[in-house]
């Protein structure tokens, strides 16, 4: 199997870190029940360490975490400001337009999800695309929960950062 040439180019760290703040709602689209499920782990990071509104976008399974689920984007009770999905590739189009339907304001392909054609289409549509990134790994990054690479040092200190 051959990949394709990655030539999208995504937001920076500092407009990735701009669209988490900006934002008040996820949608987790894919969302899973299974504690196994990488978007079990994500959703429990964001209920627990976050200030978002979380929904789960998921047509067969009733809850997640005590929390409701949603057959669609559509059926949320209101428009969700990041669209975060834990779908396969030929899905991705049919999210996208869920997305653009329902006013989200970013689409975020979860990490292995790269997708250029969607990426083209959200950004004709004047949404923010990132892609092949988790949202848990970058909110903890930037809030002081991971090292810069995105993985927990387990380094405890005292010293200071230096500021630059």
């Amino acid at each position: 199997m051959t990949t394709a040439e990655r030539t999208w180019s995504g937001p920076s760290a500092p407009e990735r870190l701009a669209l988490l703040r900006q934002a008040t709602s996820i949608a987790i689209v894919g969302a899973s029940d299974k504690p196994s499920r990488a978007s079990y782990f994500v959703a429990t990071y964001l209920l627990s360490s976050t200030r978002y509104k979380v929904y789960f976008v998921n047509p067969v399974v009733k809850e997640i975490l005590g929390q409701p689920t949603y057959a669609s984007l559509a059926d949320l009770p209101e428009s969700p400001d990041i669209v975060d999905v834990f779908r396969k590739h030929d899905d991705l189009p049919g999210v996208l337009d869920e997305a653009v339907a329902t006013g989200a304001k970013t689409l975020w392909l979860q990490l292995g999800s790269w997708h250029e054609g969607v990426a083209a289409g959200a950004e004709a549509e004047g949404l923010n695309v990132v892609m092949d990134r988790c949202v848990k790994i970058e909110h903890a990054r930037f809030h002081g929960g991971l090292h810069l690479a995105g993985f927990d040092t387990g380094v405890i200190s005292s010293k200071r950062q230096v500021m630059a």
